[in-house]
């Protein structure tokens, strides 16, 4: 792939706020108006199946925090924390589980944060058995772990692979000195290397490394010997992220100074993606690279990609269910997301309540236009016939208002528009949200300042 024509012009022009599209609607439209009740109903409706599972542990804990983070988190250095979090997950376990199908078997487990390993490895195995003990597992489980490098041992890793932990994520960002200690992120590449090695030993079967790119100082020149050193590691998984910059909703950004400017930027994207690509990983689309032996993919080319709360997965079908302060859960037709902040998580497992905060029922329409926006950011591309079979509507005429708006995308070369097919080009890759954002009902009217920029 190549970006050296493209028009800076033309990518400012595109380079608006606007969602990730991890659902549709996106998490700002959930509101705290629908009644408990019709999601309880709707979550005793939905294990009347045995539908798949994918489970979510949202570990909020960090000892310091990055000033780029745009994570919901706790910030610490008090250990005790992580042992009394334990305890009202438990808790809201005992809750959950009741409402369960025990017929349902999980396919994919992620803990995130926050920082997971913040958790002592006796309390990853705790953790651990507590799910193990309530859930049943397929053999073939993905089951994925987000690591601190700055703060891993060993045992930490022992402990994940005892709990069942198969694929790894870590957070490296930039390995340059100047920029770490401009973002508050002190972890200099041998601390990778050397988390990466123990991974290796301890029998992860899949690693992931995010990077992230517009963060101060970083230039061409210098974002290159980040991605060379971070290429000498092997990686599966690239996940390179664009440096979303919304100090309205996080304070701690406005720390950060000396941004690159968007030309800069650019520059800084189009040299990852030729590298990259160079070295035999696919681009799958918005920050997603992988090898092309890789599920993710595999994937891709059979049509069968998803994307969700987890970003781009080979488990899509599953519905999630998630734990945890903040955490969002996904079923048929609706989504529903805890407490956001800790005391008030932690107040209504004391009241012997499931933390339930908000969420979002799906119409019909929402349904339509979820379907076709994950197709088109998983295949990258629309096939109108086969769209009219798996939506049951003639695509062309339910969406022949959208499809009609997408003539200056075209013009500007973004994609090419046949009579039976939507296809996007390369530069349309990068731009993909922009042209999500087209079959979105509600763009038109959503406040913009509660998303980053497209690049």
């Amino acid at each position: 792939m190549s970006l050296l024509k493209v028009d800076l012009e033309l990518v400012k022009k595109y380079n608006v706020p606007g969602p990730r599209y991890t659902s549709y609607p996106p998490a700002t439209h959930f509101t705290n108006e629908v009644p408990r009740e019709v999601f309880f109903e709707r979550i005793r409706a939905n294990n009347q199946g045995e539908r798949e599972l994918s489970l979510y542990f949202h570990l909020p804990f960090c000892q310091t925090l990055c000033w780029f983070c745009g994570c919901t988190t706790v910030i610490t250095a008090d250990q005790k924390k992580s042992a009394a979090y334990l305890k009202y997950l438990e808790r809201e376990l005992d809750l959950m589980t009741p409402w369960l199908n025990p017929k349902r078997k999980v396919v994919q487990l992620h803990f995130g944060g926050g920082t997971p390993t913040f958790l002592l490895p006796d309390e990853i195995r705790r953790l651990g058995e507590m799910i193990h003990s309530r859930f049943s597992f397929s053999p073939a489980v993905e089951a994925g772990v987000e690591v601190d490098p700055r703060r891993l041992t060993r045992e930490h890793l022992a402990a994940l692979r005892e709990a069942g932990f198969n694929r790894g994520s870590m957070g490296v960002q930039d390995n340059e000195a100047e920029v770490q200690q401009a973002v508050h992120r002190i972890q200099p590449f041998e601390m990778t290397k050397q988390a990466v090695e123990w991974m290796r030993e301890e029998g992860f079967q899949s690693l992931n490394i995010d990077l992230i790119y517009g963060l101060p100082y970083q230039t061409p020149v210098s974002f290159a010997r980040t991605i060379d050193q971070t290429l000498s590691l092997k990686p599966d998984r690239f996940a390179v992220f664009s440096y979303a910059h919304v100090p309205w909703l996080k304070p701690a950004q406005k720390i950060l100074k000396t941004l690159p400017s968007p030309e800069t930027k650019l520059e800084l994207l189009k040299l990852t993606i030729e590298k990259l690509t160079a070295e035999g990983y696919v681009y799958i689309g918005m920050d997603h690279f992988a090898r092309a032996g890789d599920e993710l993919a595999v994937a891709q080319r059979q049509k069968t990609l998803q994307r969700n709360f987890q970003g781009y997965s080979t488990r899509g079908g599953a519905d999630i269910y998630a734990f945890g302060m903040s955490s969002i859960s996904q079923a048929d037709g609706f989504y529903w997301q805890n407490q956001k902040e800790l005391p008030q998580y932690c107040a209504a497992l004391d009241a012997g309540q499931l933390p339930l905060h908000r969420g979002y029922v799906m119409t019909d329409e929402d349904r339509l236009r979820r379907t076709t926006i994950m197709r088109l950011m998983c295949d990258l591309g629309l096939d109108y016939p086969a769209m009219s079979k798996l939506l049951g509507v003639d695509f062309k005429q339910h969406f022949a208002k959208e499809l009609e708006s997408l003539d200056d995308l075209e013009a500007d070369g973004l994609l090419v528009k046949t009579p039976e097919a939507l296809v996007i080009n390369d530069l349309g890759r990068l731009l993909i949200r922009i042209i999500a954002m087209r079959f979105d009902a509600y763009a038109a009217t959503r406040k913009e300042n509660r998303f980053s920029k497209t690049i």
